[in-house]
């Protein structure tokens, strides 16, 4: 198959084709997912000449990347949605003092939820 059709069923042109047959640019593992379905051949097609030593050096280079004791994810609570709700709703609400007194309420049930604040 030529570059050019190889480019033309990929969606990119026969320049950047070349680019990733030099490696001047990184084959994504989405990219390469692609080139296997185009060219209807199984991803490990890429990977059957890797010598043994390099698949060594590849997984050892690997192992530096994980993490040994990742913290577990939290999400931060201003992107959800359920907040951005919320702050919408509080501020349709129009009379300043009803607005002032629900938020006060809502700074004590949250302060009601959470351990109580040890003493000096």
């Amino acid at each position: 198959m030529s570059q050019e059709k190889l480019g033309k069923a990929l969606g990119l042109t026969f320049q950047q084709v070349q680019k990733y047959e030099r490696g001047a640019n990184r084959v994504g593992a989405s990219r390469l997912f692609e080139l296997s379905r185009v060219l209807d051949v199984p991803v490990s097609y890429f990977f059957d000449d890797v010598s043994p030593e390099t698949a060594a050096q590849a997984r050892q280079h690997a192992m530096g990347f994980a993490e040994e004791n990742p913290a577990p994810y939290e999400p931060d609570p201003m992107a959800k949605r359920e907040t951005l709700q919320l702050v919408r709703a509080y501020y349709k609400i129009t009379d300043p003092k009803v607005r002032k007194r629900l938020f006060d309420m809502t700074k004590a049930l949250g302060a009601a939820g959470s351990p109580p604040k040890k003493r000096k």
